[in-house]
C-alpha cells in the first residue's frame, strides 16, 4: 500500500481564521482526526502517528490560536472550537472519522460526540475530563497569558505535561515542548482557557452513543485518573486504559498511546 508523504493545507474556517492542517497516510485508509492540548501544536501527535499502522489516515490541526493557526481575539467556546474541527472536515472531504483528542482536545471532542455525533465514528479521550476545575483557575490563567505572555508558564507547565523520570532522561526534549508553549499566541491560549472555564459536559456523557476510549496517565496532576474515571462511567460501554505518563501521555509514551487506540480506530 502506498502512503504519501504528508500533506500541510491551511484551511479557513468562520469568521475567516486560516488553520494549518497536516493530512498523512493513505486517502483509502481508517482516518483518525487528532485534537491537540491547550499549549500545544499538532507536532505533539508525531510520534503516535509514526507507531500506527501504515494504513491508517491521519488529520492533525493546530487548535485556533496554537502553532501555525491564526487567532482572533477570544474569548473562544467548545461550540467555537467544534465548529473549526467539523469545517476543516468539510473543507478536506471527511465525512466521519474516528475523533482522537487529549486535554483541551478531549473537551472538543466529546463536543463533537455529542452536538455533531454523524461525523464521529469513534472516540479517544485522552487526559481530559467532562469539566476541568476550576473556572477561576482558567480565569487566572487567560489573565497571565494576555498580561505576561506564557513564559512565566512555562515551567510549572512542564512538570504537569512530564513525569520527573521523563524530565531528568529527555531534557531536550522537553525543552522543545517548553519552546512550542512559549510560542503559543498569548491571545490563542487566554481563548482556550476561557473555553475551558465555561465546559461541563458531565450531564450529557450519556447521552455519547459511539464507540469510547478513555486513557488516563497514572501520574497525571492536571487531569488525575478520576477525570477519566467519570467519563468512563458516564459514557455507556466506554472503556478506559491507564498509561504511564503525567499529562501528555501522547508525547511521553507515544508508542503505548498508538497501540491503545488501534482497535477503536476505524
Amino acid at each position: 500500500m502506498s502512503v504519501k508523504d504528508p500533506e500541510e493545507h491551511f484551511v479557513t474556517v468562520p469568521p475567516g481564521i486560516r488553520l494549518r492542517v497536516v493530512l498523512s497516510g493513505p486517502e483509502s485508509g481508517p482516518v483518525v482526526l487528532f485534537s491537540n492540548s491547550l499549549g500545544s501544536d499538532l507536532s505533539m501527535w508525531d510520534g503516535v502517528v509514526k507507531a500506527l499502522p501504515t494504513e491508517v489516515r491521519c488529520v492533525r490541526y493546530d487548535t485556533r490560536g496554537h502553532g501555525r493557526s491564526e487567532q482572533i481575539p477570544g474569548p473562544y467556546t467548545l461550540e467555537d472550537l467544534g465548529g473549526d474541527a467539523i469545517a476543516i472536515m468539510d473543507a478536506i472531504g471527511l465525512s466521519r472519522a474516528t475523533v482522537c483528542g487529549l486535554s483541551l482536545g478531549g473537551v472538543t471532542a466529546q463536543w463533537l460526540a455529542l452536538h455533531a455525533p454523524n461525523r464521529v465514528s469513534s472516540l479517544i479521550l485522552a487526559n481530559t475530563g467532562a469539566h476541568l476545575p476550576s473556572p477561576q483557575m482558567w480565569q487566572e490563567r487567560s489573565a497571565i497569558a494576555r498580561t505576561s505572555g506564557l513564559r512565566s508558564l512555562v515551567a510549572p507547565t512542564m512538570e504537569r505535561w512530564f513525569t520527573p523520570a521523563f524530565r531528568e532522561r529527555e531534557p531536550a526534549f522537553v525543552a522543545r515542548q517548553a519552546e512550542m508553549l512559549a510560542g503559543t499566541s498569548p491571545e490563542g491560549y487566554a481563548g482556550c482557557c476561557e473555553a475551558l472555564a465555561s465546559a461541563d459536559l458531565r450531564p450529557e456523557l450519556a447521552s455519547i452513543s459511539v464507540p469510547t476510549l478513555v486513557i488516563v496517565g497514572a501520574d497525571d496532576p492536571s487531569t488525575p485518573p478520576a477525570l477519566g474515571e467519570e467519563i468512563r462511567n458516564g459514557v455507556p460501554g466506554a472503556r478506559l486504559v491507564s498509561l504511564q505518563a503525567a499529562h501528555l501521555s501522547a508525547l511521553e509514551v507515544p508508542r503505548e498511546f498508538a497501540s491503545a487506540i488501534r482497535d477503536v480506530i476505524g
